[in-house]
């Protein structure tokens, strides 16, 4: 099985890179089964139902989300959606599902969606102790979207549970590590990159980043716009002992003048 992981989608440049790639790599790289990290999807910051129901229509099968889960008050309209994964530790906790399980070629592939503890806010408990469901759960492969800010949390995350789980994929930094591996069947990358505008600051606009970062002015993180980078991983699992025997980065970058 070959399961396509797509890093955080960032506003309306970073779906539209989306939307030109996904049938391009399902077709060179015979995918199975797509998730995509969509907290950022809408405007830069949160998901609606308009942005949601763009996303399912690229072919993207389940949706998971992250620190900014609650940014768009139209996200409780949607929580309860099948496509829809929020963080387990995040608050507030009521409405939705962090664990989803979806049928795939006869077999059930579990999907879980955490939040680091590490410089994160509204997080009620540590990654590393809100994943019981999902090592409960009945399910024939069992994949991580940790949403973290450090490389060290989510490095732990895996080995701790190298054993349980098939992957244990890191959103939420905008930049693709190179530290992707297998370990004990567990495919593991500490983030898997963005898909949103290249020539940015994690997909904001690079001039007001500056003026925060260096006058203190207060601004608005506009998106940056123009032709994205698109970051993802494809991760292939043996059919026979549902763990993963590879994880192959892909990221590509636009042709800029």
């Amino acid at each position: 099985m070959n399961v396509l992981f797509i890093g955080d989608i960032v506003g309306k440049d970073g779906r539209k890179v989306v939307k030109e790639q996904i049938p391009l790599l399902k077709e060179k790289f015979d995918v199975d089964f797509i998730i995509a990290n969509g907290e950022n999807a809408a405007h830069g910051k949160g998901l609606t139902p308009k942005v949601f129901q763009e996303l399912l229509s690229y072919g993207i099968d389940t949706i998971t989300l992250g620190n900014h889960t609650f940014s768009k008050k139209e996200i409780h309209s949607l929580l309860d959606d099948y496509h829809l994964i929020r963080p387990v530790n995040l608050t507030p906790k009521e409405g939705g599902s962090s664990l989803r399980i979806y049928p795939i070629q006869n077999k059930k592939i579990a999907i879980m969606n955490i939040c680091g503890s590490v410089f994160m806010e509204q997080v009620s408990e540590p990654s590393y102790h809100a994943v019981k469901a999902l090592l409960d759960a009945d399910a024939d492969i069992k994949i991580v979207d940790l949403h973290a800010e450090t490389t060290g949390e989510k490095i732990t995350f895996c080995h701790l549970y190298r054993h349980d789980f098939t992957a244990v994929l890191g959103t939420h930094t905008h930049v693709q590590t190179a530290d992707e591996e297998i370990w004990d069947g567990c495919a593991f990358i500490s983030d898997v990159g963005m898909c949103g505008p290249y020539r940015s600051v994690l997909g904001r606009d690079i001039d007001e980043v500056i003026a925060k970062a260096v006058d203190g002015k207060t601004t608005r993180f506009t998106v940056a716009s123009g032709e994205a980078i698109f970051c993802a991983v494809l991760i292939q699992i043996d059919d026979d002992t549902n763990r993963a025997t590879g994880i192959k980065r892909i990221q590509i970058r636009p042709e800029l003048k």
